[in-house]
């Protein structure tokens, strides 16, 4: 077969040629709508300061007559306080609050006073009646030695006035068998689990031979065999009516009488010393 020969299309295929060329001459100025062109877009400002403008206006500049006319505002003075009264401190102290008084740079005359209002008050607690002889916390809560020793000396002093022989003997018995008896009693206290501090037991005991110590007084002036004996007797219970309360709230209420019958038998011990020492 050579280039100059040609073969006849389908008659289909000769027709859909025909229909191409007929749509193609038929409209040739026939152009596709072009796209729309896009909305401007909005510029955003670019400034090399890092601080942005300010569309504000200034503040005017002050004028001599605004300098003139101002005034500065005056500012409420605070009042002072009312001076505390000259007894603050020792109300202070005496209430718990605050740092206690400095009693090294004191008079001597007011730490002397000071030790024998103390001294007045406890014995006022725990001799006469009052309505604290039930709470042995309340009552000597601000115990102190100083009275306690006061009395073993002064008992002890009058029963070798009154001995005509061996003073000295009798005072050392005295101060020996009131001072370890009162540690002993304490310590039984402790023992049987009482519930109080070992030298406010010692102040407690000291305070209640106040009693014997007038008794002895008594019968230094008076010797009388008869009224040593009433007068010891009163004396001994008044001593024991005064450690009773404070002696038996200590411990647990079974153990009761193992706690006071000790304290019982040392002040009969003082007053049989009372009675006998002519």
């Amino acid at each position: 077969m050579s280039h100059g020969d040609t073969i006849p299309l389908h008659s289909s295929s000769q027709s859909d040629i025909d229909e191409i060329e007929n749509l193609i001459y038929s409209n040739p100025s026939t152009v596709l709508p072009a796209r729309p062109p896009s909305p401007p877009r909005a510029a955003i400002p670019v400034s090399s300061s890092p601080f942005m403008p300010s569309n504000l206006r200034p503040p005017p500049p002050p004028t001599s007559t605004t300098t003139i006319n101002y005034k500065p505002t005056p500012v409420p003075s605070i009042p002072s306080p009312p001076p505390l009264p000259s007894s603050g401190q020792s109300n202070i102290a005496a209430t718990g609050f605050g740092s206690p008084p400095n009693t090294l740079t004191e008079p001597v005359w007011d730490t002397v006073k000071r030790d024998l209002s103390r001294i007045v008050s406890n014995l006022k607690l725990v001799v006469f009646p009052n309505p604290y002889r039930e709470d042995p916390g309340k009552a000597l809560r601000d115990w102190d030695l100083w009275g306690p020793f006061f009395f073993i000396v002064f008992l002890g002093l009058t029963l070798s006035w009154s001995a005509s022989v061996k003073k000295s003997e009798v005072f050392a018995v005295a101060f020996a068998l009131l001072a370890a008896g009162a540690v002993i009693l304490t310590l039984n206290v402790l023992l049987l689990g009482g519930h109080i501090i070992f030298f406010q037991s010692l102040s407690l005991l000291g305070y209640c031979l106040f009693p014997l110590d007038v008794g002895a007084f008594i019968c230094m002036l008076k010797d009388n065999v008869i009224l040593k004996v009433v007068v010891v007797c009163v004396a001994l219970a008044w001593s024991s009516w005064a450690a009773y309360p404070f002696m038996s709230t200590a411990v647990n209420p079974r153990r009761k009488a193992l706690a006071l019958y000790p304290v019982v038998l040392m002040y009969v011990s003082v007053g049989f010393l009372i009675i006998a020492i002519d």
